[in-house]
């Protein structure tokens, strides 16, 4: 563990906790130190401190448990997002070193958290070596120009890092349609607050799941929910009596407010809420069993138009949602008109009272306004949610906003660099299963599991596996192949799941699928 420091202490003073010890000792009240103990000749102990041990971190806190594997991170840009994940990266217990170019920004950081902080370019390889690249567990490029975090993080790569992130903000990098950047560059993972900001809020108007299934399944597989009507073939008969076609599976059930993960017995009521995973090409069959006629849309109303908005729109495509996107410029307004054919593109001012009367904007289901003011965005919400639209949503770049919101009507806040951080979190999680979304108000969660060689279920037909509670294998990826499993599909060592099952089944599922 590089930059460390050695402290003699006696027994009565450390605390174990596997291989990382926890210690409070006199000089500086209530400080916390995290480290390796090592037993010497003479009895005492040593323990090796990181550096990055947080300041804010006191005796008893909960950063005991949170720093069970330290990890060496290297974070290149103190911007909003690189100084909000070193706070949080710092806090979790991680031996964080900072690259920034400016010393005044340095000196903030130094000063609130103990991090090493290095004044240099971050694309220059003398800069990627001093700050011990070659041997970090991850580097993040978070600086606020594409290019560079693009060649640093390619570097960084090269030169040994173990993972590698780089933060865009530009679409044209992002977007894989033209050209494979990542591949390119040979980085590990590409993160887009702005992308990743809409992908959040789209969760919000859908299924909180929706979007983790379609993409864990690249687009080619899709989540729905659908309301029983009263004349639907499908009331009064069994799961195991019904029709489904191929490709398609029931995750959750609603009936009267209450969510449950189904089996083969469960009978369909009319005005059940069923949330179906599927194939695209076998929706519509499995709809016609439920929804005998179209249900109503749902209208959502935007304000912005940068590349936020356009991703927000393409993530409600399809999807029994009606969309109009208010934009401030003529050109722009085109722009977006010749890209989203399914969305009404509008350009006009919808804080205005003339034009928020005549676009009924008081009876729209949600109104989100994700302009780059966050003054703006505010304001536009609080008015929409005062005058009749039933969630009101703003983005603000500002996270000290987020609290505030809600005393002036805004339903839901949202700051891309919190986003950005938390999706690169769950980047350090290198396990073998993860959770990476929700459904029904967090009644179930959706896992992620790499099948291991050894595990029970490795060979075996899903007919003949014993799932571990409710739960529904959703999907399964080979190689490049995404498909949703039949009762005689046969799991594969290396395949990985999705499974949609009810909370803290991490340890269940490891048994049946890990090994």
């Amino acid at each position: 563990m590089p930059h460390q420091k050695l402290v003699s202490l006696n027994k009565s003073s450390a605390r174990l906790l596997g291989e990382k010890v926890f210690v409070c000792f006199g000089g500086i009240p209530g400080r916390l130190y995290v480290g390796l103990l090592i037993v010497e000749n003479n009895g005492l102990f040593a323990l090796c401190v990181p550096k990055c041990t947080p300041k804010s971190a006191k005796c008893g806190s909960n950063v005991l448990g949170a720093v069970k594997n330290v990890m060496n991170i290297v974070i290149s840009g103190a911007g909003t997002v690189g100084r909000y994940l070193a706070e949080v990266l710092c806090g979790a217990g991680h031996d964080i070193t900072v690259i920034e170019q400016q010393s005044s920004v340095l000196q903030a950081l130094e000063n609130e958290l103990d991090i090493r902080t290095l004044r240099d370019h971050c694309a220059h390889g003398a800069a990627l070596h001093k700050a011990g690249v070659a041997n970090c567990d991850m580097y993040v490029a978070a600086t606020n120009n594409d290019e560079v975090n693009l060649l640093s993080t390619s570097v960084a790569s090269s030169m040994g890092a173990r993972c590698t992130v780089a933060r865009i903000h530009h679409r044209a990098y992002f977007d894989k349609e033209y050209f494979d950047f990542q591949r390119h560059f040979g980085i590990d993972h590409i993160i887009c607050p702005e992308y990743a900001t809409a992908v959040a809020i789209a969760q919000t108007l859908r299924n909180p799941g929706a979007l983790a299934v379609e993409i864990f399944a690249r687009g080619e597989i899709e989540m729905q929910e659908l309301r029983v009507s009263d004349k639907a073939k499908a009331v009064g008969s069994t799961l195991a009596g019904l029709a489904l076609p191929a490709g398609v599976r029931i995750a959750t059930v609603t009936r009267e407010e209450e969510s449950f993960i189904p089996n083969a017995t469960t009978t369909i009521e009319r005005d059940d809420v069923m949330t179906l995973v599927g194939e695209k090409k076998a929706f519509e069959v499995a709809r016609k069993l439920f929804q005998p006629a179209k249900s109503a849309k749902k209208h959502v109303a935007i304000l912005g138009e940068s590349s936020m908005g356009v991703w927000l729109c393409r993530a409600l495509r399809q999807r029994h949602f009606s969309v109009r996107i208010f934009v401030f410029t003529p050109e722009r307004a085109e722009e977006l008109a010749a890209k989203l054919p399914h969305v009404t593109v509008i350009q006009a001012d919808p804080t205005e009272s003339a034009v928020f009367d005549e676009e009924h904007v008081a009876d729209v289901d949600a109104f989100v306004a994700l302009t780059d003011d966050d003054e703006q965005n505010i304001l536009a919400a609080a008015q929409a949610k005062s005058l009749g639209a039933k969630l009101a949503i703003a983005v603000t770049s500002r996270s000290t906003y987020l609290h505030l919101l809600t005393h002036v009507g805004i339903d839901q806040a949202f700051s891309p660099r919190t986003v950005a951080a938390r999706e690169i979190q769950l980047l350090l999680e290198t396990g073998p299963i993860r959770v990476v979304g929700s459904l029904k108000e967090a009644m179930a969660d959706v896992y992620e599991i790499r099948v291991g060689k050894s595990a029970p279920a490795t060979g075996a037909k899903l007919k003949d596996i014993k799932f571990p509670g409710p739960s529904v294998l959703a999907a399964i990826q080979r190689g490049d192949s995404v498909c949703v499993p039949t009762a005689d599909t046969a799991i594969e060592a290396g395949d990985d799941l999705l499974v949609i099952g009810r909370r803290e089944m991490v340890k269940d599922l490891k048994k049946v699928f890990c090994g």
